[in-house]
């Protein structure tokens, strides 16, 4: 019973009443356009369908121009829809899906506790005092900045694709990191990693036995090759973290197809895919660890598309107790902690700690600045500062040196006093001592230019006063 509407293209729609009127026109380009007016007032809406054609007329008169009215229209409409566009663009661009999930979570979250009505209230005076208000909830420095980053790149996505013509959000300032730092993180000593190497390998199978206590009967000797191998796989899965700086994504998503280990030339082949930086480096892989992950995949028997490891899911809860069977602290003193990051922490440490360079070091994390190397991924503590200090100079003063040896005796040839031209410095005593007092020189040389003088007392009581080092001892009646 209701009717029936022959579109442009020949298609047959049902016309169904609505709750508001909607306006069909063409646009400067000839397409015929349906809009909604939001109105329910008849009269209303035709006011707002013919300013629409007005527009169109404007423009074909070169009166308006086209982009701007669009930019301003879309600027004007509901925000989620664009966020659902972007989300399109983010996975058409091939960006990894743990970012493309945080930069969503971020804006629709922003668009909820605004609240963002339409796209223009995308601005600093807005977003600014949401992120001043999440100081008191208690988010860190580093979550504001996430949330301010996502907000930017948005918008200068809106700004490329003619959404919106301009944004301020550039301009809302970024929070330090280093005045409320998340989880700061420590590296481990050499002999803390051997005792969780050795902890790991047995404490699956301890474990199990552990459980059975007071019962009669040894475990099955299928269930204690499983619990060994497992305890082997996590033992190999620290190693691999400690000598390659994998990130742990990056090796539970590593397959057997990724690894070369021809001998002389191990390297693990990451795929862009689940690299975080999206490289898809090559990384190599030191001789010892290629050889165990060679017998590794010949005992398992493992075909290049199979993981290499089944790492868990709750690995971080596995490392924390392997730490306590250890007994080796998750904290220390400074609140810095272990977790399977700071395994990669350790890594960029001990590479800094063994002389590598910090170029070197930096291509081996695979980051993009070498400060990030050398300040948030090494920790001091373990770099031998004490040890380097032994390799600076003495220092020292000329009252730390070998005494000077001591002055011939009197009578002995060659004693003189020594005179130039200064204030006389007899060296000696007795009547060597006043001879020396007496004659500055032969009577070819010329005399100095000023002569000593010696006051209140005779030259012998002066020249007799002197010590044994041949220094006159200071008088307050001496004059030059």
């Amino acid at each position: 019973t209701l009717p029936i509407d022959i579109g442009p293209d020949g298609a047959e729609t049902v016309l169904v009443k609505g709750g508001v009127y909607v306006g069909r026109f063409r646009d400067h380009s000839g397409q015929l356009v349906e809009r909604s007016t939001g109105c329910r007032d008849e009269s209303v809406a035709r006011q707002k369908l013919a300013g629409w054609e007005r527009e169109v007329e404007q423009i074909l008169a070169g009166v308006l121009d086209a982009t701007a009215l669009d930019t301003a229209r879309a600027a004007a409409g509901p925000l989620a829809p664009l966020i659902d566009a972007y989300e399109q663009s983010l996975i058409a661009r091939d960006v990894g899906k743990m970012h493309r999930t945080n930069a969503l979570a971020a804006l629709r979250r922003l668009e909820a506790e605004i609240p963002l009505r339409s796209v223009r209230d995308l601005r600093r005076e807005i977003v600014a005092p949401w992120l001043c208000n999440s100081i008191a909830l208690g988010m860190k420095a580093r979550a504001r900045n996430y949330y301010r980053d996502f907000c930017v790149t948005f918008a200068n996505w809106l700004v490329e694709n003619g959404k919106l013509r301009e944004h301020d959000l550039d301009r809302l300032p970024k929070a330090d990191p280093k005045a409320d730092p998340v989880r700061p993180r420590r590296a481990m000593t050499e002999g803390e990693f051997v005792k969780l190497l050795d902890v790991a390998r047995s404490r699956p199978l301890l474990f199990r036995r552990t459980l059975r206590k007071g019962r009669t009967g040894e475990l099955p000797a299928d269930v204690v090759k499983r619990l060994e191998e497992l305890g082997r796989e996590r033992c190999l899965i620290y190693r691999t973290f400690l000598l390659t700086g994998l990130r742990l994504n990056e090796l539970r998503t590593l397959i057997v197809g990724n690894l070369d280990l021809t001998p002389g030339a191990e390297v693990i082949r990451l795929e862009r895919k689940n690299e975080k930086n999206r490289n898809g480096s090559t990384l190599p892989l030191r001789g010892d660890l290629a050889d165990e992950l060679r017998q590794w995949v010949a005992d398992r028997k493992l075909t290049p598309a199979d993981r290499l490891f089944a790492v868990p899911k709750k690995l971080r809860t596995i490392l924390y107790r392997d730490l306590k069977a250890a007994g080796i602290a998750r904290k220390d003193e400074r609140g810095r902690v272990i977790d399977v990051h700071a395994l990669r922490v350790s890594f960029a440490t001990h590479l800094s700690a063994g002389g590598v360079a910090p170029r070197v070091a930096m291509a081996a994390m695979r980051h993009s600045d070498i400060r990030l190397t050398m300040t948030v991924y090494t920790d001091p503590a373990l770099l031998g500062v004490r040890d380097a200090l032994d390799k600076l100079p003495a220092f020292a003063t000329t009252a730390a040196q070998p005494p000077p040896k001591a002055p011939p005796p009197p009578g002995t040839e060659g004693q003189k006093l020594a005179s130039s031209g200064k204030m006389g410095v007899a060296t000696g005593s007795g009547e060597m001592g006043r001879e020396a007092c007496e004659t500055t020189g032969n009577g070819n040389e010329k005399p100095p230019v000023t002569t000593a003088v010696i006051t209140g007392g005779s030259a012998k009581k002066t020249v007799d006063q002197m010590d044994a080092t041949g220094f006159e001892p200071v008088t307050p009646t001496m004059s030059m």
